[in-house]
């Protein structure tokens, strides 16, 4: 399990992507010594103008049979990414290869897809059954949600993926991408931290660095559990718009 643990972990990014205009960070905590929870940073065959994409997936349960398919799903994503397609086309074929992986086991993974081009500030993703991700608006203080048509991986290789699109990010907006880990975090009483604690998080939190956010939403939770240990992984990447 410690080989396990360090071999996963040197699976997930190293470095934060340095594209103009953006300052982005993301971190994964696993309850367990592995965890199905995965969060990486693609560039999209190398745009010259600094398109890259944002990934965060989560795989039923965790422990080593979620990391062995958070492997694979991480390889299979990196390799098509590499290759010319929009993201629907990459979910598309990264689907069929991932539940040729999970044969009948029942497992899957959902997965949430964001490319972002920093240049001409417009982004596209693919929703996979993840939760979506959140859009804070810092001028007018409002949240969206980036919703889209998607089943999870693993569930029908002929799933049919749907590609959205936002244009015109304003500075100083976020994106927040995370895991069910985040708001199904329950404390002492039983009661659940939930998305309008989130929200209210990164509303307060939104003048400060992308890391800082990441680290507010880890000590928020800390305190929230009061000591109980993690019943879940924990993954976000937090996208500012400078």
């Amino acid at each position: 399990l410690l080989l396990a643990t360090e071999v996963q972990q040197n699976l997930l990014p190293k470095t934060e992507p340095s594209l103009p205009g953006l300052d982005i960070a993301g971190v994964s905590h696993y309850c367990d010594e592995t965890g199905g929870d995965y969060y990486d940073y693609l560039e999209i065959s190398k745009d010259p103008l600094g398109a890259a994409a944002v990934v965060v997936g989560d795989v039923s349960g965790h422990g080593a049979h979620a990391a062995l398919l958070m492997a694979s799903a991480r390889a299979a994503l990196r390799l098509r990414a590499s290759l010319p397609g929009g993201p629907a086309e990459i979910i598309s074929d990264v689907n069929r290869q991932f539940t040729a992986d999970v044969g009948g086991s029942g497992a899957f993974m959902t997965l949430f897809y964001l490319a972002i081009d920093s240049t001409r500030a417009v982004v596209r993703w693919v929703r996979a059954g993840h939760d979506p991700a959140i859009w804070y608006d810092a001028d007018s203080g409002r949240f969206e949600e980036f919703w889209g048509q998607g089943v999870p991986l693993g569930i029908d290789e002929d799933a049919v993926f749907e590609d959205r699109e936002r244009r015109n990010l304003k500075s100083g907006g976020i994106i927040f991408i995370g895991t069910d880990g985040i708001w199904e975090t329950a404390g002492p009483d039983g009661r659940l931290f939930g998305k309008d604690a989130l929200r209210d998080l990164i509303r307060t939190t939104s003048e400060r660095s992308a890391r800082d956010i990441t680290k507010a939403v880890v000590q928020a939770l800390d305190a929230f559990r009061k000591g109980l240990k993690p019943s879940d992984d924990i993954t976000m990447v937090v996208i500012k718009i400078l």
